[in-house]
């Protein structure tokens, strides 16, 4: 592992083209730069390097990010933020954002780069530039045992006296008004209040990135069911930083590559997503 992060800091400070292909820990030969040079071609990165911390743009979602008991951030794009970190020879400073304005946070440098469930989409790539998936979660909807009691088909969900809860400013929004164009899209500060709506039987529904249907179904059986055998969407979220950090993306790019590869990402996201065996360690409420 030591061979590796010193392999991958000293990348830091090498030149990125968007077409790099280098993966983490092997024996690649670079051309040799001045440091001028270095500086012209990988500005973004050197900020990074001479603060010696990337600040990482997130917001708590389960099980992307929440707080466990102890008030500590934990969570899929925790794991994942620290790892690049410590890959790359950096600290790693949260700084958690609400969701509806954690894009202008990034433009408005808060901080380098956007590391939270963020889904790319054509609209949002407009305004961010964004690197390779680095996962490929889906949409789901869950229920309520009674309002929506026999439901099975999208068509039940498609009507005007339909209300279908969800997070504000997430993709999920976009999906929901897709699916389903008919019915009315109730929208919250977060995926907590989106979920408790349904409970409390305000609304038929609610629709959120898997795999919070599956598991809050499984945790309130008595009142959510997961109507749909297939997910409504699949994502693909992606690290993003600022339009023309070209640097950045390519350095990010590399990251996602060799940890693809090597399956650490494939083994964090199953831990997280296809498994409850952290939820013991989880704040109440979340």
């Amino acid at each position: 592992m030591k061979g590796k992060s010193n392999y991958f800091s000293s990348l830091c400070k090498r030149s990125f083209k968007s077409s790099i292909t280098a993966l983490l820990g092997l024996a690649i030969t670079l051309p040799l730069m001045t440091s001028n040079a270095i500086a012209s071609e990988t500005p973004n990165l050197d900020k990074i390097n001479e603060r010696g911390t990337i600040r990482v743009g997130m917001s708590t979602f389960v099980p992307w990010a929440m707080r466990n008991k102890q008030g500590e951030l934990v969570g899929f794009e925790i794991d994942v933020a620290k790892r690049l970190a410590e890959d790359s020879g950096w600290k790693v400073e949260f700084v958690p954002t609400a969701w509806d304005g954690i894009i202008p946070a990034l433009l408005a440098q808060k901080f380098d780069v956007i590391i939270g469930g963020l889904s790319i989409t054509e609209e949002r790539s407009k305004s961010v530039l964004f690197s390779e998936p680095y996962s490929h979660s889906g949409v789901q909807v869950a229920a309520n045992t009674d309002l929506a009691a026999g439901f099975s088909e999208f068509s039940d969900f498609n009507s005007r006296r339909i209300k279908i809860a969800a997070r504000r400013g997430a993709h999920t929004v976009q999906v929901a008004r897709d699916t389903f164009p008919k019915a009315k899209i109730l929208q919250f500060d977060d995926d907590a209040q989106a979920f408790q709506e349904v409970l409390n039987g305000n609304a038929h529904a609610v629709i959120a990135s898997s795999p919070k249907p599956e598991h809050e179904a499984v945790k309130n059986s008595d009142k959510l069911f997961i109507p749909f055998d297939e997910r409504l969407a699949k994502g693909n979220e992606a690290f993003a930083v600022r339009l023309g950090e070209e640097d950045k993306k390519a350095f990010f790019d590399a990251w996602i590559q060799a940890r693809t590869e090597d399956g650490w990402l494939s083994e964090r996201y199953e831990y997280w997503f296809s498994t409850l065996d952290w939820q013991d360690q989880i704040a109440s409420g979340q």
